[in-house]
């Protein structure tokens, strides 16, 4: 990729249902290190110029381990937590500096591949969008929000499961939480979100909305293995993962 490349990590999350308060969810272990750990190599191995990890809940263990194993991570404290719009928020003053894309990524998806990620910058740059999404289809899409294509295979709408339609539930690519943005236009849009929703929050897929009222190009690929933009937010998850990623690559 020619255009420099930025990465916040989204690592505030308390993790309620991993049933450990006193832990981070980021620092659970896979494959001897933490989850963080994965998704910060994911970026060194991208070449980011800059990488920035929004930290939150027991933010001293996440950022002792990162200061630690990974050289030049920037960490910035999302303090009250309202949201993964407000939790890339932080993230605009230490790339203040920065030209470029920024990719998003969250700390409890480990198992991303570099080529995936590759794919995704590669569309995003060839069809100069101001935004790009990475998806993926799934038999079951329940619960996911849904991705919204027009006849040019543009995405014109992400659809929450809840507010779905009949025909919008029969998609099956789904919203897989990570993307990548030119940077003005990320933070220039975030500055247009409001939390006018029942949790009071910041959404990041809010930016959206703003970019189509501005008639930007938002594209997307699908990830070829769904396994990839697992998050982990259970027990079982983890254990999941942990088996998948001891298991040899084919």
């Amino acid at each position: 990729m020619n255009k420099p490349l930025a990465v916040v990590i989204m690592a505030a999350g308390k993790g309620t249902r991993m049933k450990n308060p006193d832990m981070a969810k980021v620092m659970y272990q896979i494959n001897g290190k933490p989850m963080i750990e994965h998704v910060v190599d994911l970026a060194c191995n991208l070449q980011a110029r800059e990488t920035v990890v929004i930290v939150g809940w027991q933010k001293d263990s996440v950022i002792e381990h990162l200061v630690a194993t990974s050289k030049g991570v920037k960490c910035v404290e999302q303090s009250p937590q309202l949201g993964t719009g407000h939790a890339v928020m932080q993230a605009e003053l230490p790339l203040r500096d920065f030209n470029g894309d920024v990719l998003v990524l969250s700390g409890d998806v480990p198992m991303l591949r570099t080529a995936t990620v590759n794919e995704l910058l590669e569309i995003h740059e060839q069809q100069h969008a101001s935004a790009t999404v990475l998806t993926a289809v799934l038999e079951d899409a329940s619960g996911y929000g849904r991705i919204v294509r027009n006849k040019d295979s543009d995405v014109v709408g992400i659809v929450e499961h809840k507010d779905a339609t009949e025909e919008q539930r029969a998609i099956r690519e789904i919203n897989s939480g990570i993307y990548v943005f030119e940077k003005s236009m990320l933070f220039e849009g975030l500055r247009q979100v409001t939390p006018n929703n029942i949790q009071k929050e910041y959404y990041l897929t809010d930016v959206f909305d703003y970019f189509w009222k501005k008639r930007c190009k938002v594209s997307a690929i699908a990830a070829k293995n769904p396994q990839e933009i697992q998050g982990i937010n259970t027990v079982q998850q983890l254990e999941e993962a942990r088996i998948l990623m001891a298991a040899p690559s084919s």
